[in-house]
């Protein structure tokens, strides 16, 4: 039990110490500033809203939709590059131990006290949304809704990221009276986006990684081929049904170990009273979370 306890704090430590190093500019913070220096140029794999205080790095989603609206557009070899290589190799790992706002959900889903909502009508056709939302709002609205010039606006991070809210928005709008004169409807409904999350992240485990987010969308995509995977030994496995239950995400490891909705949290392996669950590298021995 001890072990048990010790992986699940190990990842909340991994997820708060990336989310530490990926907005550590403690000066945009005091100051209602964006970090412009050069590891700006660089994107985390995490959804991380360029426009927060503390970002040091991009989002590579807020990065795509930026090459996409942009009037002399051009195919981003570097933002494409770097999602497929880390979807390669890591798959939606990164959501499960490397997403500032995947945090988050963690966190305010431990509230105490409150009655969680583990399943309900419409789960499974919603969880096509984050598909939808990536085409339309990541890739075509840049694309095609476009000002008098050319240019596109990033539809995503201005009309729905409430991760772009709580850690860009609210922190920037708080720390300048002249953006606070400036606030609309725009920043109304995306606050209410943000509010709306919150109270379903209470209640249901991560909704804005299983329904909405076009990265998790991404990632999910390279799941079942990525380097990192989770793997099932059907010789010591008893179906006993223990990982199924245990997880949060609504995945079934023994039918679908490497489901695109898995974020590899490793919650199944624990669970297994016969350590038939690994988590490892394609090719190589995997590790095993022993109980």
């Amino acid at each position: 039990m001890a072990k048990k306890k010790g992986f699940r704090h190990l990842r909340t430590c991994v997820q708060a110490a990336w989310t530490f190093l990926s907005n550590c500019y403690a000066v945009g913070f005091a100051e209602g500033k964006i970090y412009t220096g050069p590891l700006k140029n660089i994107c985390f794999p995490g959804l991380n809203c360029y426009s927060c205080p503390g970002a040091v790095g991009a989002c590579p989603i807020g990065s795509l939709q930026a090459v996409m609206g942009s009037w002399k557009f051009s195919v981003s070899l570097y933002v494409g590059g770097f999602l497929m290589l880390v979807g390669a190799l890591l798959g939606r790992f990164v959501c499960g131990w490397l997403c500032p706002f995947g945090l988050v959900q963690d966190l305010l889903y431990k509230i105490p006290f409150i009655r969680k909502i583990n399943r309900f009508p419409g789960d499974k056709v919603l969880r096509y949304l984050k598909y939808v939302i990536l085409l339309v709002f990541v890739i075509l609205m840049p694309l095609f809704v476009v000002d008098i010039v050319g240019q596109g606006a990033p539809a995503f991070c201005k009309y729905i990221c409430p991760s772009g809210t709580l850690l860009g928005g609210i922190p920037l709008v708080f720390k300048n009276p002249g953006l606070q004169a400036m606030v609309g409807f725009l920043f109304r409904w995306k606050v209410a986006i943000l509010l709306v999350t919150v109270f379903l992240s209470i209640l249901i485990y991560r909704p804005f990684c299983k329904y909405i987010c076009p990265l998790g969308a991404t990632y999910a995509l390279f799941n079942r081929a990525s380097l990192y995977r989770l793997r099932v030994d059907k010789n010591q496995c008893v179906n006993c049904g223990l990982c199924a239950k245990t997880c949060k995400m609504g995945v079934d490891p023994v039918k679908t170990p490497n489901s695109a909705e898995c974020i590899r949290c490793g919650d199944c392996a624990r669970a297994c009273p016969k350590n038939a669950i690994h988590l490892g590298v394609r090719g190589k021995k995997n590790t095993t979370i022993k109980n």
